[in-house]
């Protein structure tokens, strides 16, 4: 069983641990440099009145994955920004619906009318996972750091 919840200052450090390891092994965030429990907690800290953040946890109360929206400045202001992270080698069904829907009801309370995932052209499990979840092209970003990006767009 995967539950939600609200992620906290106390689940940073399980946060950082599992994007170090999405970084470390390549081609899917355009993050590139390893990040401490203090830039997540510092990164849930720019926004905290329009952001949301949640983590999965398995029935142990392991850490799966953790999702978040925020705003963007180069976005339009009824837009926020999604970032989806899944603990390498725990990919199994369920974790990124489970944090999907908390997240975009938790976007539509926040008053955002769409979400944003802007992902490398190369990650072909982020391309697919969002329209899974039912995201539509929007634009290209062919000029992008590291890689050209594709975003996409869900209405709330």
């Amino acid at each position: 069983m995967i539950r939600t919840r609200p992620a906290s200052r106390l689940d940073t450090r399980d946060m950082a641990e599992i994007l170090n390891g999405i970084i470390a092994q390549g081609g899917t965030t355009a993050v590139s440099d390893p990040v401490s429990a203090n830039d997540l907690a510092d990164w849930m800290d720019l926004a905290p009145d329009k952001s949301a953040w949640h983590v999965a946890e398995d029935e142990g109360g392991q850490i799966l994955g953790f999702q978040y929206v925020e705003p963007h400045p180069g976005l339009p202001a009824d837009c926020c920004d999604i970032a989806t992270y899944v603990r390498l080698g725990e990919t199994r069904i369920g974790i990124g619906s489970a944090l999907f829907r908390a997240t975009s009801a938790a976007a539509g309370a926040l008053g955002y009318g769409a979400i944003v995932a802007v992902i490398r052209s190369d990650n072909a499990g982020g391309l697919a996972y969002y329209q899974s979840r039912g995201f539509e092209d929007w634009k290209l970003w062919d000029d992008a750091p590291i890689c050209p990006r594709v975003m996409k767009r869900y209405a709330l």
